[in-house]
């Protein structure tokens, strides 16, 4: 075990377990924490106004600005970042496209109602994702994978092509075969997604790509949180294993297993190989 030349956690070949130089577990991993957000001098370049949604959007989701809250009008937006109105109009109507805000004439800009927003866009997503509540983010992810993701692998034994089924192996063994946190962790998100594509199903697909980045936050934390990569690895590989052999019913069963073993780490366990 050790670092990469650039820092990064790597994987220690004998115990196949990731290990972080900077954060050690059980504790919340360093990358989903709530870090400060930039000095306002810092936001510059052409598009201005995406890091001002940014971090507008940013202390919305995480509580800042709770809904019904009437947000600061464009002058002092402008002063706060030390950029033009023009800028922080354009910031305000990129909220109002995710239904984070709603605008009226002498009123302002007012936080929308939670149940409003868009968290199946991917800015949302992740700034959900590095809110404080995280544990009701983790557990969203997660009964959202419940609903889709059985079958969506039984599908996908059934329809899948021989290309697909190679995407699908091609990730899960980057999974076994990665060297650091963020290769791993991508390639489980790559894993996910090429099954739901496997479905054939023309609304699975889009709707995976849009919570994408909220598998990746989970799939970070729980890398970073589990105890026996081994075990979670051949969770994998079972369902590739079913769904190479067009089981839908075994690849169903493979997939509750791997969110069984998912929800135990969340919950505060190591994600262990249970005891025979």
């Amino acid at each position: 075990m050790g670092e990469s030349k650039n820092g990064e956690p790597v994987v220690g070949p004998a115990a196949g377990e990731i290990s972080d130089p900077v954060v050690e577990r059980p504790h919340a991993p360093a990358d989903l924490r709530e870090n400060p957000l930039p000095p306002p001098s810092r936001i510059t370049g052409s598009s201005v106004h995406s890091a001002i949604a940014n971090e507008i959007g940013t202390r919305i989701v995480r509580g800042d600005y709770p809904p019904g809250t009437i947000l600061p009008n464009e002058a002092k937006w402008a002063e706060t970042f030390d950029v033009s109105r023009s800028a922080v109009r354009e910031a305000i109507k990129m909220l109002m496209a995710k239904s984070l805000l709603s605008s009226r004439p002498k009123v302002g800009s007012r936080v929308e109602p939670r149940d409003r927003w868009n968290l199946l866009d991917r800015d949302v997503l992740s700034w959900y994702a590095a809110s404080p509540d995280r544990g009701s983010f983790l557990r969203t992810v997660q009964e959202f994978r419940y609903v889709v993701e059985p079958e969506a692998a039984a599908l996908a034994a059934i329809r899948r092509t021989e290309e697909q089924m190679e995407a699908i192996s091609q990730a899960c063994h980057e999974m076994g075969t990665a060297t650091t946190l963020r290769a791993r962790t991508e390639a489980d998100t790559r894993f996910h997604m090429a099954i739901l594509r496997a479905t054939g199903n023309d609304l699975l697909v889009p709707l995976g790509v849009l919570i994408e980045s909220g598998l990746d936050y989970l799939f970070v934390y729980i890398t970073r949180q589990v105890n026996d990569l081994h075990y979670a690895q051949q969770l994998h590989e079972e369902i590739a294993r079913q769904i190479a052999r067009r089981d839908p019913d075994k690849a169903r069963a493979a997939v509750r297993a791997l969110l069984v073993n998912t929800d135990d780490v969340i919950s505060g366990g190591r994600g262990e190989r249970p005891a025979e």
